[in-house]
């Protein structure tokens, strides 16, 4: 029987591909993904939601093993042996797997785990504005336009569960077909608007409107919520990210 304790075999081959964590794949009786993180909160949060996702059937990778509170903390997920879509077909697959994450309800607003929960997700927005002034004082005036603009928004929604890190990429075609969405550790409860416009942010689109029809009955506010969540992604970028490129963009984008 095979054991998991997050521990890099000898025949493990990394495939790291972003700046937060390291990755290997491990080939075996059972083969894995082990993902080591530089967050413990963000092992947490995947753990959760690839559990959650697999009880709702999602298009997600099956996890194996978890341990959080490791030095360092690790989850090892269930192999997939696919290929990314092509982020020129990106748009048009990934209205089905989205519509299935958006239809599971959450118990709360905000993080699945390893964060503070929020009573509401105008809570958690304002929040994370405060989160980004802290970070970037000198947007502190684009943060406090945006909690103006969040104020007199209705942005009042049931919770439901978000990527919230949907990119090319994240969406893989198995060799059966299937459509599967990777990368978890940044999972939300929220208003499903906010996926779409990180996703917008994500393809450098000049209107966000333009990812709208991946939403199947848009509410009548929606062009003006998915636009504010826009540029508060923008700014999140402008403030956090560790990319000089994503960076720049963003605070090109708010100016």
């Amino acid at each position: 029987m095979i054991v998991i304790d997050g521990r890099v075999p000898d025949e493990a081959r990394e495939i790291t591909t972003g700046q937060a964590n390291r990755v290997w794949y491990v080939d075996g009786p059972v083969s894995y993904v082990l993902k080591h993180y530089g967050d413990p909160a963000r092992a947490a949060n995947e753990a959760v939601a690839l559990t959650l996702l697999t009880q709702h059937q999602a298009p997600a990778p099956q996890l194996l093993g978890a341990d959080p509170g490791a030095q360092p903390a690790w989850t090892a997920q269930a192999t997939v042996h696919a290929e990314p879509v092509p982020a020129t077909q990106l748009l048009h697959e990934l209205a089905d797997p989205l519509a299935v994450v958006h239809r599971i309800r959450g118990s709360h607003v905000g993080r699945l785990a390893g964060a503070r929960r929020h009573r509401t997700w105008r809570d958690y927005l304002r929040g994370r504005l405060d989160n980004y002034a802290d970070a970037a004082p000198d947007l502190a005036h684009a943060a406090a336009v945006l909690s103006r603009e969040l104020d007199v928004t209705d942005v009042d929604t049931e919770p439901r569960l978000l990527h919230h890190d949907l990119q090319p990429g994240h969406l893989v075609r198995s060799l059966s077909g299937r459509s599967l969405l990777l990368d978890w550790e940044l999972a939300v409860f929220g208003d499903p608007l906010s996926d779409l416009a990180r996703l917008a942010v994500r393809l450098d689109l000049p209107d966000p409107a333009d990812v709208l029809h991946l939403t199947h009955r848009p509410a009548p506010a929606a062009g003006r919520r998915i636009h504010l969540y826009w540029r508060i992604h923008q700014l999140a970028d402008a403030a956090l990210s560790t990319d000089p490129v994503v960076q720049q963009r963003g605070r090109s984008r708010l100016s």
